[in-house]
């Protein structure tokens, strides 16, 4: 009896299936995983191009980027035939696009830090942390008001420095600069560059 229950269950047709939209949501969200993942070693390779280009050692790449020496000397060979890249400037306050948009990036993650639970960029900015929204301009307008609103909401606790921060960054971005920065890395490394030095700089402004 319970060998036939047993195959009676088996050949039974389930009750709920999984729908065609489930399936469609499931696939997407490991897409995004891969493409995160993807886009992240393509940013590497990058940055790593970037500091052969200033010089530095493979021995400190390695170190600092937490890779093997092989695969450093890997990525040295494949642009050891292209030409250095002009120094890049590092100043705060440029205004091309991607620079702008890694400034913004880095005031919210302070501000979902510092405000914790309470922020409404933080959602955001953990969905950009894990590559599941990228650097569009709704995104990146979604982001402002989100900063926006955060600013608004805890003006009396939050460091001055903060809304000085977003409103050079709204600026530059409302008014986009009619001469482009000279080119000498991708929007994603330029992005990565503001993000991290926008970061330091409200650390030290604290």
């Amino acid at each position: 009896m319970a060998g036939e229950e047993s195959a009676h269950r088996i050949g039974e047709e389930p009750t709920e299936a999984l729908t065609e939209e489930q399936a469609g949501r499931m696939l997407a969200g490991m897409n995004e995983v891969i493409r995160a993942g993807e886009e992240m070693r393509r940013l590497r390779a990058e940055m790593i191009k970037l500091f052969i280009g200033l010089g530095w050692t493979q021995e400190r790449i390695a170190r600092l980027a937490a890779m093997s020496q092989p695969a450093v000397s890997k990525q040295v060979a494949k642009y050891r035939m292209d030409d250095p890249p002009p120094p890049m400037e590092l100043s705060l306050d440029q205004q091309d696009v991607p620079w702008l948009e890694g400034r913004l990036w880095a005031l919210a993650e302070e501000i979902s830090e510092t405000l914790r639970d309470t922020a409404r960029c933080t959602r955001c900015v953990d969905a950009i942390a894990r590559g599941r929204k990228r650097f569009t301009p709704e995104n990146v307008d979604e982001l402002r008001r989100l900063v926006e609103e955060d600013l608004r909401l805890h003006r009396a606790t939050m460091p001055v420095g903060y809304q000085d921060a977003y409103d050079r960054i709204s600026r530059g971005l409302d008014v986009p600069s009619k001469t482009t920065a000279t080119a000498t890395a991708s929007a994603s490394v330029r992005r990565a560059l503001a993000h991290r030095i926008q970061r330091d700089r409200l650390r030290e402004d604290a």
